[in-house]
């Protein structure tokens, strides 16, 4: 099977993805829906208005240095259409830092019919038109997020197969359209669940989600796997050390994961962002054989865990630009070398 991939299309995608996982570099996650970021901004008192989301993304955007430690950026579909006051396109300022523009292009995890409690994504209909659009823009690779919930009797299988299904429908018609599908199968860490549950879950969700991409026929070697980190819920009185998340994380990827996929691109899941890089740097460990035993180069594809920070400091005010940018290089920076297994605290306290 198939998904129109022809030799010179799928050589593409696979350059995209391994320019995507060069050199130690990872991915930041800008794509917030605009009632996301207003909810963020309403916290740090920020007009929810979206010429100051545009001026966030800016802030963001026009840090020197990003293309040190980010290859790709993220995008909502608001952002990938605003330009600076002078009028050069953010998709130009990614470009011109080194970095390849990226789109989310979901629109959302809704109700799963018959299934209380459960979410199923939406976005499939009509993404054929808006990929070729995103493509003229600039855009080189995409993003589509399923959420899975562990509670009782969940997640259910119906749950499970219904998400995978559209992940997968939606990485053949990026790979159609030459973009490299992001492929984010999330385990919310929200709830009381042990470490092993997660594992259990995440385990079922993988298998199908792979099943799935087989039968669409998505080239594995032009994708890039976002999952979770098995993690215990955040309400589990058991909470587990790094180097059992690592082991928990590498075990379950290592038994579902093909080798043929180009890299996994670990989402932060609200974890801070000391934590989330403290996990990647004990994932990518060199106590462990030479970049954990995976066959897969093990990154990043943080949001808050990156973004946080900045956005705290920075608040729309133009005297704080400066420093605000300054804290999002430094998180870069660290997650970064956590991605080599060389993160420590003298790194995490450098920031002056």
């Amino acid at each position: 099977m198939d998904v129109g991939l022809g030799p010179m299309n799928g050589a593409a995608l696979i350059d995209i993805a391994r320019r995507l996982l060069a050199d130690d570099k990872g991915l930041l996650a800008i794509d917030e829906s605009n009632a996301t970021c207003n909810k963020r901004f309403a916290a740090v008192g920020i007009a929810q208005t979206e010429e100051a989301r545009r001026r966030y993304r800016e802030m963001i955007l026009t840090t020197e240095g990003l293309g040190e430690c980010i290859s790709g950026v993220i995008l909502y579909d608001e952002t990938i259409r605003q330009a600076r006051p002078e009028g050069t396109p953010f998709v130009k300022v990614i470009a011109d830092a080194g970095i390849v523009p990226g789109i989310k292009v979901d629109t959302g995890a809704k109700d799963l019919a018959g299934h209380a409690g459960e979410k199923v994504t939406e976005g499939l209909d009509g993404l054929r038109v808006r990929l070729a659009a995103y493509h003229a823009m600039g855009a080189r690779f995409a993003k589509w997020r399923a959420v899975i919930t562990i509670g009782q009797d969940m997640p259910t299988r119906a749950c499970i197969d219904a998400n995978a299904h559209a992940l997968a429908r939606y990485a053949a018609l990026c790979q159609e359209a030459g973009i490299v599908p992001v492929v984010e199968p999330e385990v919310v860490m929200d709830g009381a669940h042990t470490l092993a549950a997660s594992k259990a879950a995440t385990e079922s969700m993988l298998r199908s989600v792979f099943g799935q991409l087989a039968i669409q026929g998505v080239q594995l070697e032009g994708m890039i796997l976002k999952p979770n980190m098995v993690l215990p819920g955040l309400a589990c009185p058991e909470q587990t050390n790094l180097e059992a998340v690592a082991e928990a994380t590498l075990e379950t990827l290592r038994r579902v994961v093909p080798a043929e996929v180009a890299g996994v691109a670990f989402l932060s899941g609200g974890q801070s962002g000391e934590l989330a890089s403290q996990r990647l740097n004990a994932l990518n460990s060199p106590r462990r054989s030479p970049r954990s035993d995976a066959p897969w180069p093990l990154t990043f594809s943080f949001a808050r865990a990156i973004q946080q920070p900045a956005l705290a400091i920075w608040a729309d005010k133009g005297v704080n630009r400066i420093k605000a940018q300054a804290a999002l290089l430094h998180r870069a920076r660290c997650n970064r070398a956590a991605r080599r297994g060389q993160y420590t605290p003298a790194i995490e306290a450098s920031l002056e």
